[in-house]
């Protein structure tokens, strides 16, 4: 049997493939950027067929980077920018409009209309989320709405719905799989977290005929099989995961109370709570954690719109910066206490103040404010909403975590690691393998391939790299949150 896994890790603003060991470790890596467009204000798209394109190059890259042939792998798993939204042609696989992206916000006004209606509360007891434009639903609603024909299309069985792993899945099996796994089913806003079931209810209400929907499945399964004309031979696709419950796996956070938070393009914090779905008072979402082997594991999640994102605006918005890696070192000359601070509200605030009307702002500018203090600020920005989710957990009854396991691309920053257990208060755990969305999706291939006994196995592989613990005072603490928390109130549309 071969032991090596493929994964493939199609995020917000690039597709990437990692080819894994068995135990754990990436041989090869291959990513590439790909282009966001932003047709009007709050709108957020991505061109579907630029994230095929990209996905295969990755990984045919990764695979001659590893020396590998497609015949030594041994399944693929696909993680994915989670609520994003595809419809295609059934027969030809050709999107019928660019992806609405979980970011944008067109549809701000038909999901106040809903809330008006009195609509949230039922929504939230079966899906565990709440009426907003990040999830699927109202985005695919738009898309049978104003593109010309395509509500009749779909009624006649002609069109596929999809997140990005099922499009993906689809284009890799030359259109004999139409699935997806319990995770990216659960924030669409149709799929009933209780009964594991697309809800005919949730259905009617958002007018999306069931022909649509993908079959859902556990995220470790047979999902389906790679053409071999794609990649050299044909491989199994085992495993399957929104990317944010791929950290979760990666992480090893397998036990209730385990906490992770991942630095993307966003960042989201989840909680693994066993086999209850915890029901949260300060809005934060219920979701899947994992599916497997038919039982399901409950999380709670908290989801900032702008982490990593907030740099790659300093660098290709504003022009501040030439690298993401420049910063550390800025951060480092200015300190913690610069007194600005920015508030990265590009696309509205998420949780937990789920403000889809809110715009960025930066406060506290002074004559001598540089870029050093505005980029330091858009660092702590990131911090300060893991600190906004924290918070929510803790109102909600929750313990303080014993640590918070971070990943993502900007966990390789120390400056801001320190930061973050600083105004956390709490231990930060940084592991070995940062790319952990794309291992926890290949954990779950190799679970259904026969590399891993179970979930004990999996973590045994986990290994921490650095630990940062907290060394700010109190007061200090206290005084740059309450500042964040002022500031995030003016930006607010109801502030």
């Amino acid at each position: 049997m071969s032991h090596y896994l493929l994964a493939i890790d199609q995020g917000t603003t690039s597709s990437r493939a990692i080819v894994f060991s068995a135990q754990g470790l990436p041989v090869a890596r291959a990513q590439q950027e790909f282009k966001q467009y932003f047709p009007q204000d709050g709108w957020v798209e991505h061109d579907g067929e630029e994230l095929w394109l990209s996905t295969l190059k990755v990984c045919r890259e990764a695979l001659k980077q590893s020396g590998l042939s497609a015949s030594d792998v041994a399944a693929i798993g696909i993680t994915n920018q989670r609520e994003t939204t595809l419809v295609w042609d059934a027969t030809t696989g050709a999107p019928i409009h660019p992806a609405i992206v979980w970011q944008d916000r067109r549809t701000a006004d038909y999901c106040a209309e809903l809330k008006s209606a009195g609509h949230e509360q039922a929504v939230a007891a079966k899906t565990g989320l709440l009426i907003d434009p990040y999830f699927s639903a109202t985005k695919l609603r738009w898309i049978l709405n104003q593109v010309p024909g395509a509500r009749e299309r779909a009624e006649r069985g002609e069109l596929r719905f999809g997140t990005v792993d099922s499009f993906l899945l689809w284009r890799l099996t030359g259109g004999k799989s139409h699935k997806t796994d319990a995770t990216n089913a659960s924030r669409t806003l149709l799929f009933n977290i209780h009964t594991q079931q697309w809800d005919e209810e949730l259905l009617k209400l958002f007018e999306i005929p069931a022909s649509l929907l993908p079959e859902v499945l556990d995220c470790a399964a047979e999902f389906g099989i790679a053409e071999a004309s794609l990649l050299g031979a044909a491989i199994p696709v085992l495993g399957m995961a929104g990317d944010q419950q791929a950290a979760l796996i990666g992480q090893a956070c397998f036990q209730p109370g385990m906490v992770k938070s991942t630095y993307g393009t966003g960042c989201f914090m989840i909680q693994n709570t066993g086999e209850v779905p915890v029901s949260s008072q300060n809005r934060l979402l219920t979701t899947v954690g994992y599916r497997l082997n038919g039982k399901v594991t409950y999380a709670v999640e908290g989801s900032i719109f702008v982490a990593g994102a907030a740099v790659q605006w300093l660098r290709d918005g504003i022009k501040l910066i030439s690298h993401a890696r420049d910063t550390e070192a800025m951060a480092e000359q200015t300190g913690d206490a610069c007194g600005v601070y920015l508030v990265p509200a590009f696309t509205g605030l998420g949780a937990p103040y789920w403000d889809p009307k809110a715009r960025g702002a930066i406060f506290g500018l002074t004559r001598d404010t540089g870029i050093k203090e505005i980029v330091t600020a858009g660092l702590q920005s990131v911090c300060y909403q893991t600190r906004d989710l924290l918070e929510a957990m803790r109102q909600d009854g929750a313990a303080a975590p014993s640590a918070l396991r971070v990943d993502g691309g900007m966990v390789e920053n120390n400056w801001v690691m320190q930061f973050l257990a600083d105004i956390l208060g709490v231990t930060v755990e940084r592991p070995k393998v940062t790319e952990t969305t794309a291992l926890g999706v290949a954990y779950l291939a190799g679970l259904q391939a026969g590399l891993y006994q179970d979930l004990e196995t999996i973590a045994s592989h986990w290994h921490r790299q650095q630990r940062f613990t907290p060394r700010m005072a109190d007061s200090h603490r206290t005084k740059l949150y309450e500042g964040w928390l002022d500031v995030v109130q003016r930006v607010r549309s109801e502030g």
